[in-house]
């Protein structure tokens, strides 16, 4: 990898490509629709994340091709003294593209991203099938510290 990646805000016209990596695992294709099929929704969500301020959707291009994504939230809290912590959430690079260190070097963007905005822990939570990530984010000083629930409704 000659030149190193740059991050920046998303925008609309990023949404396909950003489902395109989403459905591009067996998780996601399981679960997320093609961006024509839910079209209506994607842009529904794109356009709410956008307009909250404690919400960032970022991409991760690499000359001029989006390779990567994932969503930063900022949530203020009365624990910790009163600490904001920063929630990272569907983190992708492009399947073409992994095992180049791009995941690293954008998990490194978005902690220091959290650190910048005051942030005093950074939490991600990922499915329990997917081992090589599980390694991925312990390489990166992640523990696994807690048991993590959800009701789907």
């Amino acid at each position: 990898m000659n030149a190193p990646p740059t991050f920046r805000r998303a925008v609309a016209a990023d949404v396909p490509v950003i489902v395109a990596m989403l459905t591009d695992d067996e998780l996601g294709a399981k679960r997320e629709g093609s961006f024509e099929a839910g079209r209506e929704n994607y842009m529904a969500a794109f356009a709410a994340i956008d307009a909250e301020p404690n919400n960032e959707l970022w991409v991760v291009e690499h000359g001029s091709d989006v390779v990567g994504c994932f969503q930063l939230t900022f949530i203020p809290g009365l624990s910790r003294m009163g600490s904001t912590r920063c929630l990272i959430e569907a983190v992708r690079i492009a399947s073409k593209r992994r095992g180049q260190g791009l995941g690293g070097r954008a998990m490194s963007w978005a902690i220091a991203r959290a650190r910048e905005k005051g942030c005093a822990v950074v939490q991600l939570t990922s499915d329990l099938s997917r081992t090589d990530a599980h390694r991925f984010y312990e390489l990166l000083g992640f523990a696994k510290s807690h048991a993590g629930f959800k009701l789907k409704l």
